[in-house]
C-alpha cells in the first residue's frame, strides 16, 4: 500500500514538474526563440564547411577579390568592396574589415578615419571560392554618403528598363529608422549630392533650379499642411507632413550652406543655457 502511494507521490510531482515548464515556456517566449535560433546557428556550423583553405580562394588579374559585407543582425547588404591577399590578411587578424582601394591603390581599413568601423563576427567564401561574404557588426554608416548601406538607391522597373529613382531615398531598415540622427544625415547627404549633380527628373534638383524663393514657399506650405494635421486625430498623416518639413528644411540648409553640425551646436548651446537657468 505504501508503495503505490510512493508512486502516486511520483506521478504528481513529476506532473507539477511538466506543468511548471510548460508555464516557464509559454510566460518566456523570447527564451523559445533565442534557443531556436541557436539550434539553428549550431546546426548551420556543423553543415558547413569549415576545412575551406584561403590558398583555395580565386583573384582576378589584379589578385582582387569581391567581398560582400552584410549586418549579421538585419541581413543588410552594406556595401560591396574588394579585398587582396593581404587585406584579408589583416581582416582575419584583427576582426575588423581590411579593403584594398582600387581607386588610390592603396590598402583601406573600414572607419580609420571616421571611426564606422565593421567589426567581423564571420567571413565566407562562396561555392566557387571567387567571392567573400564578411557578416559584420558595423559601428556606423557604410557609405560614404552617411547612409546606413551603400544600396541606397532604387531602381524602378518601367518597361522592362531599369530607372534610378532620384525623388526619395529607400526606406531605411527597421534598425537605422530608430535612430533619428542617422536618418537625417544621411537624407542631408542625399540633399547634397544632388545639389553638386543635379541629376534630370529629380524633385530635389526642381527646387534647387527654382532657387531659394521656391524652396522657402515650399517650407511655408509644408509648415502649413504640419499644422492642419496636428489639429486632426491621425499621427501617421502627421508623422507623414513632418517627414515632408523636414525634407524641405534641410534643402534650405543645404541651398544656404548651413550644416547638420551647426544646428546640432546651436540646440546643445541652449540646452546648456536652459541647465543653467
Amino acid at each position: 500500500m505504501n508503495t503505490n502511494k510512493n508512486e502516486e507521490k511520483n506521478q504528481i510531482s513529476n506532473l507539477k514538474s511538466q506543468i511548471l515548464n510548460l508555464k516557464s515556456q509559454i510566460s518566456n517566449p523570447t527564451s523559445q526563440i533565442s534557443n531556436l535560433k541557436s539550434e539553428i546557428s549550431n546546426f548551420e556550423r556543423e553543415n558547413s564547411s569549415p576545412d575551406f583553405q584561403i590558398s583555395n580562394l580565386k583573384y582576378d588579374e589584379r589578385g582582387l577579390i569581391p567581398a560582400v559585407v552584410q549586418d549579421s543582425q538585419t541581413g543588410e547588404v552594406l556595401t560591396l568592396a574588394y579585398m587582396n591577399a593581404e587585406s584579408l590578411k589583416y581582416t582575419l587578424e584583427t576582426g575588423e574589415t581590411w579593403f584594398w582601394s582600387r581607386s588610390r591603390a592603396e590598402l583601406w581599413h573600414k572607419g580609420e578615419t571616421s571611426g564606422n568601423t565593421q567589426r567581423v563576427l564571420e567571413m565566407r567564401a562562396d561555392c566557387d571560392g571567387d567571392a567573400l561574404l564578411a557578416l559584420v557588426e558595423p559601428a556606423g554608416p557604410a557609405c560614404h554618403t552617411g547612409a546606413r548601406s551603400c544600396f541606397h538607391r532604387r531602381i524602378e522597373m518601367k518597361a522592362g528598363e531599369g530607372e534610378v529613382k532620384n525623388s526619395a531615398e529607400l526606406p531605411q531598415s527597421e534598425a537605422e529608422a530608430s535612430d533619428l540622427g542617422s536618418v537625417l544625415t544621411a537624407l542631408y547627404a542625399l540633399v547634397e549630392t544632388r545639389r553638386q549633380g543635379m541629376p534630370e527628373h529629380s524633385y530635389t534638383t526642381y527646387l534647387f533650379k527654382e532657387g531659394l524663393d521656391k524652396i522657402l514657399k515650399k517650407v511655408g506650405e509644408e509648415s502649413a499642411e504640419t499644422i492642419i494635421a496636428a489639429k486632426n486625430d491621425d499621427a501617421g498623416a502627421l508623422a507623414a507632413e513632418v517627414s515632408d518639413l523636414i525634407y524641405h528644411l534641410i534643402v534650405m540648409l543645404v541651398e544656404r550652406g548651413v550644416t547638420l553640425d551647426e544646428v546640432s551646436a546651436e540646440l546643445t548651446r541652449r540646452g546648456g543655457k536652459r541647465g543653467n537657468e
